[in-house]
């Protein structure tokens, strides 16, 4: 009988609603954000974290932040809608790690008032 294959890679989605007041507009924030989830899971960067605020002028229902770290094991986006208080980030790896774990640390971070996660493994054939 042959042994199934493990799956590429891992993908956790995190949705986070009533973040804290301002959060989703402090580029700071969540650029550290990205560099203490990339700590927090023991992965390796490779770069610095790029972040952006989008044209909450021309955009008003877009207004907010949108950033990506490039990771060996794969990358790690955020992108903030600040009318909204609302974050979602996506952690992606080829290697395992600990759900739970990712999700109490960005509700924590953000003080976010509920936290939806989805798991997805990629790459099973």
């Amino acid at each position: 009988m042959e042994k199934p294959e493990d799956p590429f890679g891992y993908l956790l989605t995190l949705d986070l609603y009533g973040c804290k007041e301002g959060a989703c507009d402090d580029i700071n924030l969540c650029y550290q954000f990205l560099e203490d989830l990339v700590a927090k899971l023991k992965m390796g960067k490779q770069s610095p974290p790029f972040i952006f605020r989008s044209d909450g002028t021309k955009y008003p229902d877009k207004a907010g932040l949108s950033g990506w770290v490039p990771l060996i094991e794969s990358g790690i986006q955020i992108h903030t809608l600040t009318p909204k208080n609302f974050i979602s980030i996506d952690v992606y790896s080829c290697g395992k790690f600990s759900t739970d774990s990712v999700g109490e640390f960005a509700k924590d971070y953000f003080s976010a008032k509920e936290v939806e996660t989805n798991f997805i493994e990629r790459g099973v054939k």
